[in-house]
């Protein structure tokens, strides 16, 4: 029994550093939540890319193929008054273009948690701390016998 004693201080470190290695480790499970949490923001932000793509490719083939649009689009850009008439020249760059929403870049952030390191020292520490008490436990009970 005595040498058991002693035996739960190296457990208790063992099982200090498998739990905070399994839920707050490098690759524990809170890391893995904030990086699945990271996923589903980049796909929301893909899907988002996707719409405005879309509607650029719409916006884009109206101005091609349809005259009200193209008359709107250029009284909107301050090139015409209500009775002009507007006729397309090709191969000319607007001056002035309108900006138009093309989405915003994403940037995943680095998850947060602790260190291998800090967990190997943190479980050193408290399997040492209760190594210490219960050999002090031993000590006192031995003075106390005295």
């Amino acid at each position: 029994m005595g040498i058991f004693k002693y035996l739960i201080g190296l457990w208790a470190a063992v099982a200090v550093y498998v739990l905070f290695s399994l839920f707050a480790g490098p690759k524990g499970l809170a890391a893995y939540n904030y990086l699945l949490s990271e996923r589903d923001k980049q796909w929301d932000n893909i899907r988002e890319l996707v719409l405005i793509n879309e509607d650029l490719d719409k916006t884009r083939n109206n101005l091609l193929f349809d005259r009200d649009t193209l008359l709107v689009h250029a009284r909107q850009m301050g090139f015409g008054h209500e009775n002009e008439r507007f006729i397309r020249i090709v191969g000319f760059s607007n001056p002035n273009p309108v900006p138009g929403n093309v989405g915003s870049i994403y940037v995943a952030q680095i998850p947060s948690y602790i260190p291998e390191r800090s967990i190997r020292i943190t479980a050193i520490c408290i399997g040492l701390l209760i190594f210490a008490f219960l050999f002090m436990l031993e000590f006192i009970d031995k003075r106390a016998r005295e």
